[in-house]
C-alpha cells in the first residue's frame, strides 16, 4: 500500500497538496510468500508525464526529500509488513507522479511479484491559501 498525506493511493486517486507544505509518504510491503525476502533497496522517483509520451525527471528545483528518497530493507519476514516512512516537499504547483521502483540485485527473483506492481501515484500541488 501506498499513502500520501494518509490517503491511500492507487491508479485513480490524486492526491492535492499545498506548496510549501511537507507531505507524509508511507509505503507499506507485506510478504505474503513462505520465504523472508532481503536484504533490497527501494527509490521514489517524482517524474512529470508530458501526456505525450515524455517524462521530466529532472525534478530537483520543484520538489524535494525530507530524508532520503531511498528506503533500505534488512528484510521482510513471512507474512508481516515492512513500513517505511518519508516526506516530500513541493516548490513549485503542478501535476507530479511518483514511480517506486525496487534495486535490481540478486535477491529481485525472490520479492512478491505484486511489489512489483505497485501504483504510480498522482500529487497535484496548488497554491497554499
Amino acid at each position: 500500500d501506498i499513502l500520501v498525506d494518509g490517503n491511500l493511493c492507487d491508479c485513480d486517486i490524486v492526491v492535492d497538496c499545498k506548496v510549501g507544505d511537507p507531505i507524509p509518504l508511507e509505503v507499506k510491503l507485506t510478504n505474503w510468500s513462505k520465504h523472508s525476502v532481503g536484504p533490497f533497496a527501494l527509490t521514489v522517483t517524482p517524474y512529470q508525464d508530458y501526456q505525450n509520451g515524455v517524462h521530466n525527471y529532472e525534478l530537483q528545483d520543484a520538489i524535494t526529500f525530507v530524508g532520503s528518497n531511498t528506503f533500505y530493507i534488512d528484510s521482510v519476514k513471512p507474512t508481516k509488513d515492512s513500513v517505511y516512512f518519508g516526506a516530500l516537499l513541493f516548490l513549485y504547483t503542478g501535476d507530479f507522479y511518483l514511480n517506486i521502483k525496487f534495486h535490481e540485485d540478486n535477491c529481485s527473483r525472490e520479492l512478491p511479484l505484486s511489489w512489483f506492481c505497485l501504483p504510480s501515484v498522482h500529487i497535484r500541488a496548488t497554491e497554499p491559501m
